[in-house]
């Protein structure tokens, strides 16, 4: 056996071999040690390897998919390897000392689980794989758990903010691959990322002869569209999960996010990694797994193309304005099953009648849905679209009811899956095993009367089959020679018996049972087949159950929070009025405090605002909720606000925050630098923009110099809508040479003694910073806070007298002629300038002594 072992272990290199043993998975050797700690199980030891025990764990197979989930939690990936003959095919083959044949029949990763409780039903499950093509990246995403497949293509300086937006659960990469900054991943054979080899699987994988027809794919995306069919294939061992047909995202086409940006806005998780404090968690009122996980993308890939804007607010629109028919198609939402991960397991050969019976269920409810909103009012484009893909599946459906009990089970191995009236020679053969199990309750009851022993039954198990037992003190009645039983079996306290009757009896329930179970089998894989032929249709009824369920989410967060309907623009204008922040307001609400609403009004003429106050005034509060603002509208939703112009942004981005990243060597300013530079460099003027205390990180004079530079970059080159928030009082004097650029700061009053935070937004500068004010709210001791008020006197009294550190700023010239000037006032190293020119091939020696001297000469007159 360990002979078997170890060949099974050397093919599931990198992965803990689950080995079926019975009822168990076993785990040996370095996997038993790693699998005992992770799991917390006992770790034993049985026989010897090379002379030492073999140290060994293990989990029952009925419920190991808890024990996979923790393992693949810790970051470990399993191979199962099952047996994949019977005991009696193994005698038959070898003789009765034949070992069982097992072989790998799956390996499980983060990026391939299918199971339901493997999977958390909000969130998607994507397995990534990256290929790069004559300097272009290729990515293919795709869920297993629901057959979503997606190519794109980016560039290598674009790639971390590509992973980001898609939070894989796990990366696979061609050997030799190095990317900066990407996450640890599963390296494959290079041939596998081969264009020409993606392109065939994919056209082998459809059944097509061009690829024509399911977009235009590059050359970088067909590469690793065929590293990841392969890794799939790899990962199933020949068996495919459910895999659409792709499709392809455009550049351009959504509002682009940095990993930066979606850390700081916490748009999925909030800074700890939680969902709890989110923007999903604040907006999710989704009815369905499928929806939730749908809001998410919607939210992680916001869209930036009008048209589709306008049709997906027109859905949530038709939802808001009817709460009758909102309540309505919430109800019936609820009772949804998971259409595409039930589709998922059964297209991956994972299936159980259960997964059929939802395809059922999922389908009917389909066409209830479909007949309710068919009947509504004015209703939107998309929703026709929508309401198109719930409709044809009557005979699957009818399929389905008429072969399925109510119920079916989650196991298929005990039958009785298959409905009554269904197929005749199976009610034949159960009847006929139920009739027999009625002659042996007969049975039992005459031998108790012929016995006299009132404690006799006739039992069964899978070792020994039907048995007649009886207490020890009873046995010798059945022992006698004409009784008729013959003995089997002596337990402690009963003995067992068998008779010439009970085994032609048992035979038949037997014979009858096992032809019973291979009938259900045979209906199970029609079954099955039915569905997987119907894939793609029921997949599209899935994804338009989906979009239908996160329109009338967001309708019901809408009427929760009075939020509007915002008007999207191609302009780029922002005017928000009485906008909030939903995720502080909604946390406010369960304290019975009251959200403090400001306006944000962003145009041409005045596109930068740069915004002053005290720390804890709303500054930081006020910059992210008209980023998330944006956000929430290009995603296709209300936004918390009384009114709202949006117009449409390329690009977001928010430097707000910042932490230190210890791992890739970067300092807190060096995160910020990086996020900066970052801005400086990508972002165009339909971006939008907020940046909050740039420069603080390092030195006064650094900083301000930094900020000020930034803000004059923001404002001639970049020319977008920016939000810049600052404790530097000096860069107000911004405002008198930036035309587009006006003062504003966040209210706050001192009243008797104590400092006033006001929340609220004025035009202006602000007055002072009340840094000594929020000190004493924070409770930096009184002392502390004395001494801090006395060198703030003398340090305000020096800037009194001598200007400040803004004294001589107002004579510098704006951004763009100071670039143009840069190269002519940068000193210039002429020695440099005549080594660079210098032909040295060209000089003999004479001339190279001469030169050398004169070098020297004119670099010490340049020193002195």
């Amino acid at each position: 056996m360990m002979e078997q072992y170890l060949v099974l272990k050397a093919q599931a290199a990198g992965c803990l071999l689950f080995y079926r043993m019975g009822d168990f998975f076993e785990l040996f050797f370095d996997d038993a040690r790693t699998a005992a700690s992770v799991l917390d199980i006992a770790l034993t030891s049985r026989g010897e390897h090379d002379g030492k025990p073999v140290p060994m764990c293990g989990v029952p197979v009925h419920s190991a998919e808890g024990y996979l989930a923790r393992l693949i939690k810790a970051g470990q990936r399993v191979a199962i390897a099952e047996q994949v003959e019977t005991p009696e095919e193994a005698k038959q083959r070898g003789g009765s000392k034949a070992l069982v044949k097992r072989d790998i029949v799956r390996f499980v990763t983060a990026g391939t689980l299918t199971e339901e409780a493997l999977l958390n039903p909000g969130t998607s499950n994507r397995l990534v794989a990256l290929a790069e093509v004559r300097g272009t990246i290729g990515i293919a995403a795709c869920d297993i758990s629901t057959g979503e497949m997606v190519l794109e293509e980016t560039a290598s300086e674009t790639l971390d903010a590509v992973l980001a937006r898609l939070d894989a659960s796990e990366v696979v990469v061609p050997e030799g691959w190095e990317a900066s900054g990407l996450p640890e991943a599963e390296c494959r054979p290079a041939r596998d990322f081969s264009s020409d080899a993606g392109e065939e699987r994919l056209k082998t994988l459809h059944g097509l002869a061009t690829l024509d027809g399911l977009g235009d794919f590059s050359r970088a995306m067909l590469a690793a569209a065929g590293g990841l069919i392969a890794y799939l294939d790899h990962a199933g061992r020949g068996t495919l999960p459910l895999l659409l047909p792709p499709k392809v995202r455009l550049g351009g086409s959504e509002l682009a996010m940095d990993g930066a940006t979606r850390a700081s806005l916490e748009i999925t998780a909030a800074q700890d990694g939680s969902r709890a404090g989110s923007l999903l968690a604040c907006i999710d009122r989704c009815s369905t797994g499928a929806g939730a996980r749908l809001l998410a993308e919607d939210l992680s890939a916001p869209l930036a193309e009008r048209e589709a804007i306008t049709a997906r607010l027109s859905l949530v629109k038709h939802f808001h304005r009817d709460p009758l028919l909102r309540t309505d198609i919430r109800t019936l939402l609820r009772g949804l099953p998971d259409l595409g991960r039930a589709l998922g397991r059964i297209v991956a050969g994972r299936g159980s009648p259960r997964d059929l019976g939802q395809i059922r269920d999922g389908l009917a409810q389909a066409s209830r849905i479909d007949e309710l909103l068919t009947g509504s009012k004015d209703r939107p484009a998309l929703l026709g679209d929508l309401l198109a893909k719930l409709r044809g599946h009557e005979a699957l459906i009818d399929l389905l009811t008429r072969a399925l009990v109510a119920t079916p089970p989650t196991e298929r191995g005990s039958g009785n899956y298959i409905a009554d009236a269904f197929d005749e020679e199976l009610d034949e053969l159960r009847s006929a095993a139920g009739n027999a199990r009625k002659a042996i309750a007969a049975m039992e009851a005459r031998y108790r009367e012929e016995t006299g022993v009132t404690a006799l039954k006739i039992k069964h198990n899978n070792v020994l089959g039907y048995f007649i037992e009886v207490p020890a003190k009873h046995s010798d009645t059945l022992m006698s020679a004409d009784s008729g039983f013959t003995h089997r079996q002596t337990m402690a306290g009963a003995v067992r018996f068998n008779s010439l009757t009970l085994h032609e009896e048992a035979g038949r329930i037997t014979e009858a049972g096992a032809r019973a179970l291979s009938l259900e089998e045979r209906h199970f894989a029609a079954l099955t087949d039915a569905v997987s032929d119907a894939r793609e249709a029921v997949a599209a009824a899935a994804a338009a159950l989906a979009r239908i369920d996160v329109a009338a989410g967001l309708a019901e967060r809408a009427v929760e929070g009075d939020w509007c309907q915002p008007e999207i623009d191609s302009e780029p204008v922002l005017e928000i009025e009485d906008g909030r922040h939903p995720v502080v307001e909604a946390a406010l609400a369960k304290a019975n405090e009251r959200f403090v609403a400001n306006d944000c009004n962003l145009s041409e003429s005045d596109r930068l605002w740069l915004i002053g106050g005290p720390n804890m005034g709303g500054k930081s509060t006020f910059l992210r909720q008209n980023a998330l603002i944006v956000l929430l509208a290009q995603a296709g939703s209300f936004v918390p606000a009384k009114a709202a112009r949006i117009g449409i942004a390329d690009r977001l981005f928010s430097r707000v925050g910042a932490a230190d990243n210890l791992a890739r060597g970067r300092s807190t300013f060096m995160v910020e630098m990086v996020e900066t530079a970052a801005i400086l460099s990508q972002a165009t003027r339909r971006s939008f923009v907020i940046l909050d205390e740039v420069g603080r990180g390092t030195s006064t004079y650094d900083g301000m110099a930094l900020a000020w530079a930034v803000v004059e970059a923001v404002h001639e080159t970049l020319r977008c809508r920016c939000l810049f928030a600052t404790h530097y009082h000096e860069l107000s004097r911004l405002a008198e040479t930036c035309d587009s650029l006006s003062l504003h700061h966040v209210r706050a009053r001192e009243w008797k003694g104590e400092l006033v935070l006001l929340h609220e937004l004025a035009r202006g500068a602000a007055d002072k910073s009340y840094g000594l004010a929020v000190a004493r709210l924070a409770g930096v001791p009184s002392p502390v806070v004395a001494r801090a008020k006395a060198v703030l006197a003398k340090l305000e009294k020096g800037r009194a007298e001598t200007g400040g550190l803004a004294a001589g700023l107002g004579e510098l010239p704006l951004f763009a002629a100071a670039s143009a000037q840069a190269e002519v006032s940068e000193p210039r190293d002429t020695l440099a300038d005549r080594l660079a020119e210098l032909d040295i091939d060209a000089l003999s020696p004479r001339e190279a002594l001469d030169l050398l001297y004169a070098l020297k000469k004119e670099a010490a007159q340049t020193n002195s």
